[in-house]
């Protein structure tokens, strides 16, 4: 997962970390993608899909641009939430730029939560008005209106993260507004996560995919072991549940519903990683996981 990129001689060297912030489902993980030109991070219509903080690094000549997706801003339900929002906030304080995505049918007076938060950083920031493909034209205007009202010091922006609409132009304008600093990252590098974090988030997307009501929210994915040899790569990955009902939905019926997750999980982690996969799935029950202090570090919360 290499990009090119040397520094050329004499040029000032930029290089920052832009934030983006916003509610569950406003399409973070597709901007953020988007703005790598990679699928680095997982996007799903399901709300709370990105749970972690995950840097996706741009590197150009005399660039490079550290994009973090963050979990969308909500009222913390248990602990698993709480250390979410903890990971928000610290995002509000490394950020040099930081971008509040919004959507198109969003009002300005019930984004609280997010608006909080934006006002309190005192750097640049831009505010996106996602979805605007999906809207009719007379409404767009008005809404980009009102969300420049409600957060004057921003640059706010009509986008499509999906389409494509305005993404160059905001690439090229992040990195216009990038400091002067070295790089952050080794040049080569795409992401601060390894490769089992990006199989385990994988597997997740395809439980959210799959299951329907709880499932998905009360489960965590957790691989266990990831050995390269020759021209397959062997992984070994838990999923963890809360209730033995729950296991039994996640197997299913003689064991239907584990072999379809595990074969379209597996074709998805050989399309990522570009090598054949042996993947071997189980499923574990671990009942106060969301709320167990120990247990959200062991998972990497």
């Amino acid at each position: 997962m290499s990009q090119g990129g040397d520094i050329r001689e004499g040029m000032p060297h930029k290089a920052g970390y832009v934030n983006i912030i916003g509610e569950p489902n406003v399409g973070k993980s597709t901007l953020l993608n988007a703005l790598l030109g990679e699928q680095l991070v997982i996007a799903n219509p399901k709300a709370q899909t990105t749970r972690h903080r995950i840097l996706g690094i741009l590197n150009g000549d005399d660039y490079q641009l550290v994009l973090s997706d963050t979990p969308g801003i909500l009222d913390p339900q248990y602990k698993m939430h709480e250390r979410m929002m903890s990971v928000v906030d610290e995002a509000l304080i490394d950020a040099d730029i930081l971008v509040v995505l919004v959507e198109v049918g969003q009002k300005p007076e019930k984004a609280e939560n997010v608006l909080k938060r934006a006002r309190r950083f005192k750097g640049r920031k831009v505010l996106l008005v996602n979805k605007v493909d999906a809207a009719k034209e007379e409404l767009v205007l008005p809404a980009l209106e009102a969300w420049q009202a409600a957060l004057p010091e921003s640059k706010v922006v009509p986008l499509s993260a999906l389409h494509g609409l305005n993404v160059a132009e905001l690439k090229a304008w992040l990195i216009a507004h990038l400091p002067e600093h070295p790089a952050y990252f080794p040049k080569d590098e795409l992401s601060d996560r390894n490769m089992r974090f990006f199989v385990s988030e994988i597997i997740r997307e395809k439980m959210l995919t799959f299951y329907k009501q709880e499932i998905p929210y009360s489960s965590q994915v957790v691989v266990n072991s990831y050995e390269e040899g020759g021209a397959l790569v062997r992984i070994q990955a838990d999923v963890i549940v809360m209730r033995e009902s729950q296991k039994g939905i996640v197997i299913g019926e003689g064991g239907r519903a584990l072999r379809r997750l595990g074969t379209e999980a597996r074709l998805a982690i050989e399309r990522f990683i570009g090598t054949k996969v042996f993947l071997d799935l189980k499923v574990k029950v671990d009942p106060d996981w969301r709320e167990d202090e120990a247990k959200l570090k062991r998972y990497g919360y």
